[in-house]
């Protein structure tokens, strides 16, 4: 079973890997200085173009989008930290309000990049299944070729070891709106994580001390952010600050070292 289950996660991250250095920039028709302006980083072993859909959504919303690629399963995270670092600046000092959707590692980066930076024009933060707890699924396969030699050295960085890069991030003081799925196309990670899951990532490991809200959708981690409902709810948070439900969804059953949403940050 070990053997197996190896292997499948290895064939699925292998279809997922598709070369990220691709950059897909979508620029509203809001063009001001002034405009609020959307930074998007797509997952580990993903590329921008894995985000199109969603970055097409909130530009004919008045955003200008920054849809950016990066070599996500090449460098490790301080190394793609400092590409991003200069990048944003360049395409960003001028925004109004500047905000971030990151999916999965995207979202981790995301918080990375605003603790060391923290622009005077931060707006919100969208994340979509991130592994703010650290990853099951990190741990177990870091050290296992052919799943590590694959993801590359930010695999490792995921893991859920207090070390690890994102429990060693502060609590956000900043909005944010965290969506977590349900639904899974990768049933070998499915038998290796406890309670519900996306099949990548654990609901539990997407919750954040500080969070403003918190969503749960029908969606894989490999696909949630070409979900209408994400899109609509991702818009709707970057705006108002609050998903389109009465209160943030919530879950039990997890672990003891793994907080609640906490206070939200407002």
């Amino acid at each position: 079973m070990r053997k197996a289950t190896t292997q499948g996660l290895a064939c699925l991250l292998a279809l997922l890997a598709q070369p990220s250095s691709e950059a897909y920039t979508s620029d509203s028709p809001v063009s001001a200085p002034k405009a609020e302006v959307v930074v998007m980083l797509h997952g580990l072993g993903r590329r921008a173009q894995s985000m199109a859909k969603l970055a097409d959504y909130l530009s004919e919303r008045g955003y200008r989008v920054h849809n950016l690629g990066y070599e996500s399963t090449d460098y490790s995270p301080g190394t793609l930290l400092a590409d991003l670092d200069e990048r944003i600046r360049a395409c960003c000092e001028d925004a109004g309000r500047l905000h971030f959707v990151g999916h999965s590692l995207g979202g981790i980066l995301a918080r990375a990049w605003i603790a060391d930076t923290r622009p005077t024009n931060l707006g919100r933060l969208v994340m979509l299944a991130p592994p703010n707890q650290g990853s099951l699924l990190a741990d177990r396969f870091q050290d296992r070729w052919p799943v590590s030699n694959l993801m590359g050295p930010a695999l490792e960085a995921l893991g859920t070891e207090p070390d690890s890069l994102p429990k060693s991030l502060p609590r956000p003081d900043y909005p944010v709106g965290i969506i977590a799925g349900t639904g899974t196309v990768n049933p070998f990670g499915t038998v290796t994580i406890p309670g519900e899951d996306d099949g990548i990532i654990s609901i539990c490991a997407t919750r954040l001390e500080g969070a403003a809200d918190f969503l749960i959708v029908n969606a894989s981690h490999a696909f949630i952010m070409r979900s209408t409902e994400v899109a609509e709810n991702t818009a709707a948070f970057l705006a108002t600050g609050r998903f389109l439900h009465d209160a943030p969804d919530t879950i039990t059953g997890c672990p003891d070292d793994w907080p609640d949403q906490g206070t939200p940050a407002g």
